[in-house]
């Protein structure tokens, strides 16, 4: 018999989401569209999902790796999966579909797993400050969208990506309607404010006067610079706060993923690593484990990684967190290497090599 959903649709053997917070770290993992990029299976440009119709079965195996590395959460991959961004590709009439299947393969992996089912509305890209229209626009978008999920039966919503905080304050209106808790964050860019010119921490108190259960920054910013402005944002509130950088080396002089330049390779087109030409700047897994403790000591609970990243970074995120994901049982053990390693058995030969092999 099929436990029963407590109020927020989650499964009343794990419990929902604050239940889980109030527990200890809620690790959640995304990334989907750079991981299918690279693939070959999503275009870079539009970025829209188009792998959830066309390959659905791909879907559900990348949410179960990510879920083996340590995922608490089964994100929809609905995001960029709106009105304004399948219109742009000559898909406008697959939207419905495209999301009911994408929460659809979801749900079959987060109840089969006894994790977080969550539903995903992301930034319109039509949002414009002193235009009432395309906030009206952008409403009847996020609640179509959270619709569907709350139909699915979600267990949250998150709304991420958020460069406008005026279109962050309405996505948390379409979440709060539907009666679900929210996780709502920001993608602040280079001038370190929204695109209206508010204060990310003041945006980030107005979603938690509005209701937001979670607050925070996601994707833009790579660990080393998402930190100052996360332990700003956590003094400054009193609900959770949602940490989840793009694996990439931003410093303070190019603070985002896409304002890197790469001065060692002249053939980019345009001069401009992203999003495509982003290897070089990629954080190692030791990278995102000390992102994820700093992030934890100073007080984030809502813990991943965006843009970029891959089921090493979400194992090696849960296990700077103390836990050990069923990916852990091929966490690597260099003792063993034949050249490196230190283990009974291997050739004293070989063991002497390594000095030429690392020079």
């Amino acid at each position: 018999m099929k436990p029963k959903s407590d109020g927020r649709g989650a499964s009343a053997k794990h419990g929902g989401l604050l239940d889980r917070l109030a527990k200890g770290p809620v690790i959640c993992a995304e990334g989907y569209l750079f991981e299918f990029e690279r693939r070959g299976y999503l275009q870079a440009g539009a970025f829209v999902p188009e792998v959830v119709l066309e390959h659905p079965e791909l879907v559900e195996q990348l949410h179960r790796e990510f879920v083996h590395a340590g995922s608490d959460v089964v994100e929809a991959f609905t995001y960029y999966g709106h009105r304004v961004k399948l219109r742009l590709i000559g898909r406008e009439k697959d939207l419905q579909r495209m999301n009911r299947m994408a929460l659809k393969i979801a749900k079959k992996v987060a109840r089969a797993t006894g994790t977080l089912l969550a539903g995903n509305i992301c930034n319109t890209t039509a949002y414009v400050p002193d235009d009432t229209a395309t906030h009206k626009a952008s409403r009847r978008m996020f609640d179509e969208q959270v619709g569907w999920a709350a139909d699915a039966g979600a267990d949250f919503i998150i709304g991420e990506t958020y460069s406008h905080g005026g279109e962050a304050l309405i996505a948390l209106a379409a979440i709060k309607a539907a009666k679900l808790p929210a996780v709502v964050t920001l993608a602040i860019h280079t001038s370190g404010m929204t695109r209206e010119g508010w204060d990310p921490i003041d945006t980030c108190k107005r979603l938690e006067d509005g209701g937001a259960e979670v607050v925070g920054l996601n994707c833009s910013r790579g660990p080393r610079t998402m930190l100052p402005m996360l332990k700003r944002i956590r003094k400054a509130v009193k609900c959770h706060v949602a940490a989840l950088p793009v694996p990439y080396r931003t410093t303070p002089k190019e603070p985002t993923f896409q304002s890197l330049s790469d001065k060692h390779c002249d053939c980019i087109p345009g001069a401009h690593p992203f999003p495509v030409a982003l290897d070089p700047f990629t954080c190692n897994r030791f990278e995102i484990a000390e992102f994820g403790k700093a992030a934890y000591a100073i007080g984030a609970r809502y813990l991943g990684v965006c843009c970029g990243a891959g089921p090493h970074h979400i194992r090696a995120l849960s296990e700077a967190l103390g836990r050990q994901p069923p990916a852990s049982r091929y966490s690597p053990d260099m003792s063993k290497h034949y050249v490196f390693g230190k283990a009974k058995g291997l050739r004293e030969r070989n063991l002497k090599y390594a000095k030429e092999l690392r020079g």
